[in-house]
C-alpha cells in the first residue's frame, strides 16, 4: 500500500521574506504609536501626581496654620498622601524628580530639558 504524500513539504524563502517583509511593515507603523502613547501615559500620571501633592500642601498648611511662604517637607506630607509601596510620596513615572516648593508656588517635576517641566495646568 503506497502513501501519497504531496510534493510540498514546506514554506519558500520567497513566501517566508513576505512574512517577514510585512511584519517589519506593521511594526514600523506601530512602535512610534506605542512609545507616543507611554510619554503621553506617563506625562499624565505626573499631573496627577503633582496635583495630589498640590492639595496635600494645602491641606497641611491649612490645618498646621503656615503662611504661603513656608516650604513643606516630604515626611510633613506623607500624612496626607497615599505612599507607595517603600512608604515614600509617589515620584514621577518618567524618573523625574518633584519639587514641592513654598506653599503658594506649585510643585514642579525635573523633566524636561527638551519641552519645559511638567507643571499642573
Amino acid at each position: 500500500m503506497k502513501i501519497r504524500t504531496s510534493g510540498r513539504g514546506g514554506f519558500t524563502l520567497i513566501e517566508i521574506m513576505i512574512v517577514v517583509a510585512i511584519i517589519a511593515l506593521l511594526a514600523t507603523v506601530a512602535i512610534p504609536s506605542l512609545v507616543k502613547a507611554r510619554t503621553t501615559a506617563q506625562a499624565q500620571g505626573c499631573i496627577s501626581n503633582l496635583q495630589t501633592i498640590e492639595g496635600a500642601k494645602n491641606q497641611w498648611a491649612l490645618e498646621k496654620n503656615k503662611g504661603s511662604e513656608v516650604t513643606p517637607t516630604d515626611e510633613d506630607l506623607k500624612p496626607y498622601i497615599k505612599l507607595n509601596s517603600h512608604g515614600q510620596i509617589p515620584g514621577c513615572p518618567a524618573g523625574g524628580t518633584y519639587t514641592i516648593g513654598a506653599i503658594n508656588d506649585p510643585p514642579t517635576c525635573s523633566l524636561g530639558s527638551a519641552n519645559p517641566p511638567h507643571k499642573i495646568p
